[in-house]
């Protein structure tokens, strides 16, 4: 069983062999849970905003899109 460290800035690093086991890249978000004594880290199921190439957008199409990724990423925080 590999074995990891907290780091003063309470960072951990996944070993390498449960990232390759699982294909974790860079830059890909996790969950953490707390079951009873046993933390459970998970990998995110997250969408992101697209936009279409090719197609003007107005003003108010942006703002919306844009409030909406906000209120999203806000959900994530909580």
């Amino acid at each position: 069983m590999p074995i990891t460290k907290v780091t003063r800035n309470y960072q951990i690093t996944i070993p390498a062999e449960i990232r390759k086991a699982l294909g974790i890249k860079e830059g890909e978000y996790l969950t953490v849970e707390l079951r009873g004594e046993e933390i459970v880290i998970r990998r995110a199921k997250k969408s992101w905003k697209t936009f279409k190439l090719g197609r003007k957008l107005t003003a108010e199409e942006l703002e919306k899109i844009s409030e909406e990724a906000i209120e999203e990423e806000m959900s994530w925080k909580q």
